[in-house]
């Protein structure tokens, strides 16, 4: 019987590979420092999708009328 090959993935932070299998909990990351510094940037919203903000989405729910009443 073959063993089977293992899978290696680089890691997504510091690029060094690490094996991609259920018994690597830090997967696809190659250690736990490397997990939560992704972690981070996800928390400081690092990877969030740059769009441009048109005015009408600066725009109030509520016209200054019904504010004044």
């Amino acid at each position: 019987m073959t063993t089977p090959k293992k899978r290696m993935v680089a890691c997504p932070n510091c690029s060094n590979l690490s094996e991609f299998a259920p018994t690597n909990v830090f997967r696809p990351f190659c250690s736990e420092r490397c997990k939560l510094i992704d972690l981070g940037v996800w928390a400081s919203e690092g990877y969030a999708i740059p769009v441009a903000i048109k005015p009408e989405d600066l725009a109030d729910d509520f016209s200054s009328d019904t504010l004044n009443h």
